[in-house]
Formats: structure tokens, C-alpha cells, sequence
């Protein structure tokens, strides 16, 4: 394992050992507070440009399973065709692994993907830093490496402001994809960085869905129920998605749902604005409450922007609150049947107690 170090943007500095691809890398620096679903994570579009911190100290221990494809075109067990985070961070690597679905180690998938991994690392301190002074770029060195210096200057050119990049662009598709054709109801979902299993949640309730990339004009197509899917980064990068969608909230009222970048979209085409949070919402014990009632839900999440619900417009309210911050996690129309959700119903990997959201979809069509 070669020597590796981790310097944040404030200077901090945190010494490792290299157990992924040796490459330096820089980006914004993230923490998640999940206990296990690192294979999830890591194919997870929304962490793409993110330099992924897992507070839970011992990662590896369960390998990664095989990266196989379903008749319907998706990744059994991952969320999408590749790893798109940056890299990851963690206390304790597990060299053994043991479970009866793996078939190749974290560090052997890593080094094959190109992914850095990093372990060492005090990850409480870490996550205390950004806790304490917000999310903040960094960047992996590796000292005496060859080449390193010059990928080293390229990578913190491409990332040095994370919010000024489109990352939804980077990660959507480039052309439509069909899902369950013939099924019936169409469902039209804005390819924001989509997870597999919101696919796979709303092919198993019976409708075909009609993938489309995120700026791409689907108002004059023919369709039941339109779908936000989530994705990374800054939501007020994505002006054309949202130029869109009031062009069809004006035209039609068809039901619309959104998860997380979903949600913060919808948020702004009813008028509202986003803002940063100080160091996000990545995990799978996240606290939300329905508005107007007593039900509590947990969540997983995965997003560092929220919706200021009291920017939106007078037909708007809040669906879904944060209980720990009190931010906004989700909205809905008062009239029409249009509502989001900023955690994830889909789980995968998480708690799966809010799936209920693709049924109330499935139910408005």
C-alpha cells in the first residue's frame, strides 16, 4: 500500500495508506453515515465529482458482488454501468471479505474501475472538520508518483469550484432508452443521474418508461406520467430541465413526480429557490415527517441542496420535513397531482419505507 494524502481545501491534512487505483484526484469532499451499501454508493450518479467519506470504520468486509445485467437492461446489484465517485475514504479497509454474493474484493474492483480507495484515515476527525466548516474541496496526493504532479494540477483545474460544473449533463444519457415497451401507461423519466431501482421500481408497478436525457423537450410527446429522476450537483445549473418542465406544468396537469434533484427541479419551477446545506444529507437514517400528520418516516439520502419551501409559490406547499434540521424533503401542488420527495423512496441501499411514493405515482396516472 502506497503512501497517500488527503488535503482539504482549508489546508487540513490526513495521511493514508492507497488500497484502490493509485491516482490523484481532487473534488468535493462528502461524508455518508451508512452502515454498509458501498457498492450502492459508489454507482450512485449523485456522487459523481465527490471524494466519497464513509464514517462506518469498517468497509470491504463483504466484498462486491458480480456485475451482471437483467433482460430489462439493468445492473442487478449496482445503480448504474460504472463507479462515479471520485474516490473513497475510509478508517479500516477489510483485505478479507466474506459474503455469498461477492466475487471480487472493494480494492480489486477499484483498481480496476480506476477508483482511488484510501484507508487510515481518521474519518471521525474528518467528518468533524466538515461538519464543523461545511462540505470543501480536496484532494488525493501520492507522493514521488510518477506523473503525479501534472494529473495532479489537471484534476484540480476540472474541479476547482464544484458548483460551477453541470454535473447532471455529465451523467445523464444521450439518447432515449425504453424500458418495459408495450406495458401500457407511459411514464416519460428525466434522466438526471437516475438510479437502477427507481427504473425497477416503476417497471414492477406495470408501466413502460420512456428514459429521456435531462435538457431533452418531452412536451410534445405522447405519455401518462411524467418522472424527475435525482442526479448531482447544483439544481440551478440545470435551467434548460427547468424550462422544460414549466412548459409542461402550463400545458398539462399529468402527474409529476420527483426524487431528490427531482424535488429541488420541481422546487424551482413552482418558483422556488435552493441553497447549499453546510455538509449535506448522505445516509440511511434520515428522519422526515408527512406535513399535516404524525407520520415519521426513515430515510435514505443523498443530496447537498434543499428546496426553500418558503420561497414557493401560493399553490405549493411542503410534503415532507426534516426532523433533525427542519429542511424542506418534499412538495406537492395543492390541485394537482404533482409532489416529490427529496429522500429516496427507492432506497437500495437503505430502509424501504417510503416505496409507498411510486404507488401514490402509479395511482394518479
Amino acid at each position: 500500500m502506497k503512501d497517500v494524502k488527503l488535503v482539504l481545501e482549508d489546508g487540513t491534512e490526513f495521511k493514508g495508506k492507497s488500497f484502490g487505483y493509485d491516482k490523484p484526484v481532487s473534488g468535493e469532499i462528502v461524508f455518508n453515515t451508512a452502515m454498509m451499501g458501498y457498492p450502492e454508493s459508489l454507482t450512485d450518479p449523485s456522487y459523481a465529482g465527490q471524494l466519497l467519506v464513509m464514517t462506518f470504520p469498517l468497509v470491504g468486509n463483504y466484498g462486491v458482488p458480480p456485475f451482471t445485467i437483467e433482460e430489462n437492461g439493468l445492473a442487478t446489484f449496482m445503480e448504474s454501468d460504472k463507479i462515479y465517485a471520485k474516490a473513497i475514504i475510509v478508517s479500516d479497509y477489510s483485505q478479507q471479505y466474506s459474503h455469498w454474493n461477492a466475487c471480487e474484493s472493494l480494492a480489486d474492483w477499484l483498481k480496476r474501475e480506476q477508483v482511488p480507495g484510501v484507508t487510515g484515515i481518521d474519518t471521525r476527525a474528518l467528518t468533524k472538520v466538515l461538519r464543523e466548516r461545511g462540505v470543501m474541496m480536496g484532494r488525493l496526493e501520492f507522493p514521488g508518483s510518477v506523473g503525479c504532479d501534472t494529473i495532479a494540477a489537471n484534476e484540480k483545474a476540472e474541479n476547482e469550484a464544484y458548483g460551477d460544473i453541470n454535473w447532471v449533463e455529465r451523467v445523464s444519457c444521450k439518447d432515449i432508452i425504453r424500458y418495459n415497451e408495450g406495458a401500457g401507461r407511459k411514464v416519460v423519466l428525466v434522466d438526471c443521474g437516475v438510479k437502477q431501482n427507481i427504473i425497477r421500481c416503476l417497471i414492477n408497478r406495470g408501466v413502460e418508461v420512456i428514459r429521456v436525457p435531462w435538457n431533452y423537450d418531452y412536451t410534445d410527446m405522447q405519455f401518462d406520467g411524467l418522472f424527475l429522476a435525482n442526479g448531482p450537483g447544483d439544481p440551478d445549473r440545470c435551467v434548460d430541465a427547468v424550462e422544460i418542465l414549466k412548459r409542461q406544468m402550463a400545458q398539462s396537469r399529468k402527474p409529476i413526480c420527483g426524487i431528490c434533484m427531482g424535488n429541488q427541479l420541481l422546487g424551482k419551477a413552482a418558483g422556488a429557490t435552493i441553497y447549499k446545506l453546510k455538509y449535506g444529507h448522505r445516509s440511511h437514517n434520515q428522519p422526515v415527517r408527512e406535513v399535516g400528520t404524525n407520520r415519521c418516516y426513515v430515510t435514505s439520502q443523498n443530496h447537498g441542496y434543499a428546496v426553500d419551501a418558503s420561497t414557493l409559490g401560493m399553490d405549493w406547499r411542503e410534503l415532507f420535513v426534516n426532523m433533525n434540521d427542519g429542511s424542506n424533503e418534499g412538495i406537492r401542488h395543492q390541485t394537482n397531482p404533482w409532489f416529490s420527495s427529496q429522500f429516496h423512496p427507492e432506497a437500495c441501499s437503505g430502509p424501504v419505507d417510503t416505496e409507498f411514493m411510486f404507488d401514490r405515482f402509479i395511482e394518479a396516472l
